[in-house]
């Protein structure tokens, strides 16, 4: 790796290893992979307490206008971080579907479920190209820092309507197209515009765009 790549994976706390930009000609494959593998690494990332001052979680939760026994999907969650959140907004009679693709992540939010006594919360192994949740059973999907990641988007989007319930949104909160220590480097980023063509392109329409977080957009999006 060179000295370039070096530094970009010494800013955003990420090992060179698992720091791999993928070269692609289709403009909506993911435009960087990492590997979620070591989970220690990713918890000092994504838990840190600082994370709260610019991610504002329970705003978020709060925008997302959650009521008692709504199904929520939390896809790419990762370490689980907004997942108490989540489960305080639906209630007992709500569900958490946790989705993530590396197993030794499921196998820590399953845990850490436990930990913050949160039964509703139930981590669910996916695919990369297939969130494996329930058809026709999810209100809200909630995809945070993750959009990018995402291969052949406009077929994954198209594969999302099947598990919406009937008025089901889907959120998204990924990173403004602009120089931040948070996310990554800035030509891995997708423009809010690019976004929106997306989901339009794949028979959505936006409902929402919130403005309060500092470093993010923050979208909600419903099928026409």
């Amino acid at each position: 790796m060179n000295l370039i790549a070096l530094a970009i994976a010494a800013l955003l706390s990420i090992p060179p290893a698992v720091a791999a930009p993928l070269q692609s000609d289709h403009s909506h494959d993911a435009t960087i992979h990492h590997s979620f593998e070591d989970v220690e690494v990713w918890v000092s990332a994504f838990d840190d307490p600082k994370r709260a001052e610019w991610q504002k979680p329970e705003e978020v939760v709060k925008a997302l206008d959650l009521r008692s026994g709504m199904n929520v999907a939390d896809i790419g969650a990762g370490t689980g971080y907004f997942n108490r959140f989540f489960a305080a907004a639906v209630g007992p009679d709500g569900k958490i579907y946790a989705a993530d693709i590396e197993p030794k992540m499921v196998e820590h939010m399953r845990e850490r479920a436990e930990k913050e006594k949160t039964p509703n919360v139930i981590p669910t192994p996916a695919a990369p190209d297939d969130p494996k949740l329930p058809a026709g059973a999810i209100d809200l999907i909630f995809i945070c820092n993750t959009y990018h990641h995402i291969d052949d988007r406009l077929a994954y989007l198209q594969k999302l309507k099947g598990v919406l319930r009937p008025g089901g949104r889907i959120a998204i909160v990924d990173y403004l197209k602009r120089e931040s220590v948070e996310g990554p480097p800035i030509e891995h980023r997708l423009a809010p515009e690019q976004v929106t063509g997306e989901f339009e392109e794949a028979g959505y329409r936006l409902l929402t765009q919130h403005d309060f977080l500092p470093k993010q957009y923050f979208l909600i999006f419903q099928p026409k």
